[in-house]
């Protein structure tokens, strides 16, 4: 195949991904807001049963239900026989994922999912299955056509089904007000979950450069050239009033010749932007970022405790 065939064959089957997942949009009823309904006021948890390709896209709603709020647990169709039907409570829910609806394994599953859990809910392309059938409540994922070449490789069905549950699991996060905070409580790690937990005072660097509102420009220089970050804070009786940089510095240099008498108050830049140790790191990062400054002074109730810098935010992941 030439290149141009290959991109053309992916194009195509993008297409009929796209083609099916507007079709399903196009169906979608009040069957759908009722298994939102069941789940939203479910006091268990939802178990997801499947098998095969179905498996894999359960255990993947599984871990999205899971991070944005409804607690979910998957189950083999398989293993469901040999012992871990016990996971089911009588106030689960369970959303069965099978596109024929009638793999031999779910067929035989079905007296137990319905018997064990408060309510029974199919994914499933036919609707003349045995588990469409038995179910309390059908959620159609027909798809007119596979993006297979042979029309035999669950593809377009399997995002059908992946898309379906992320509908799900969206609207049970508007039910509940799922919020950004309650998001942060199940991502505390990786980038994502420093981004939405990580505090001020965790990047606190332990250099604090400071220098009174009388002091000389020789002590100033000293102080800016020790600190870690190339600036130093200016404090009149404990008191922020403002900052020096090494570029105030150079400005300072470039218009005098005699600056023996130069002191802090004469280099400084007044109202610096400041930070409460206990903010989010993102919200100075949003600061720094919109002053197009490199550091922020951090304070604890209006005491000089710090600086935080840009560079180690970002080498943080913080964005």
């Amino acid at each position: 195949m030439t290149p141009e065939k290959i991109l053309q064959t992916g194009k195509d089957a993008l297409d009929i991904h796209l083609a099916e997942i507007k079709r399903l949009r196009d169906r979608m009823d009040n069957r759908f807001a009722e298994a939102v309904s069941l789940i939203g006021k479910s006091k268990g948890k939802v178990i997801l049963v499947g098998i095969g390709k179905s498996a894999h896209v359960g255990r993947k709603i599984v871990a999205t239900f899971n991070s944005t709020g409804t607690p979910a647990q998957f189950l083999h169709a398989s293993e469901a026989i040999h012992g871990d039907l016990g996971l089911i409570q009588k106030r689960d829910v369970v959303l069965c994922l099978s596109y024929s609806g009638n793999s031999p394994e779910i067929v035989h599953l079905l007296p137990f999912l319905k018997k064990y859990s408060s309510v029974l809910i199919a994914m499933t392309g036919n609707s003349k299955s045995k588990l469409a059938k038995e179910a309390d409540l059908v959620l159609d994922i027909f798809v007119e056509k596979e993006a297979c070449p042979i029309r035999l490789a669950p593809t377009s069905s399997t995002s059908v089904q992946m898309a379906l549950g992320d509908a799900l699991a969206i609207s049970l996060m508007k039910l509940k007000k799922f919020s950004d905070a309650d998001f942060a409580k199940f991502h505390p790690g990786g980038s994502l979950g420093k981004n939405l937990t990580a505090t001020v005072s965790q990047f606190l660097s332990q250099n604090k450069p400071q220098v009174d509102l009388s002091s000389g420009i020789r002590e100033v220089i000293i102080s800016v050239s020790a600190s870690q970050h190339g600036i130093t804070v200016v404090t009149d009786k404990s008191k922020i009033v403002g900052v020096i940089t090494d570029g105030d510095l150079r400005r300072m240099l470039m218009k005098n010749e005699d600056i023996k008498d130069i002191l802090a108050s004469d280099v400084m830049s007044r109202n610096p932007k400041l930070i409460e140790k206990g903010s989010l790191a993102k919200e100075a990062m949003k600061i720094l970022k919109e002053n197009n400054i490199g550091q922020l002074i951090v304070t604890d109730q209006g005491r000089y405790v710090g600086i935080i810098n840009l560079h180690r935010l970002l080498e943080e992941g913080i964005v």
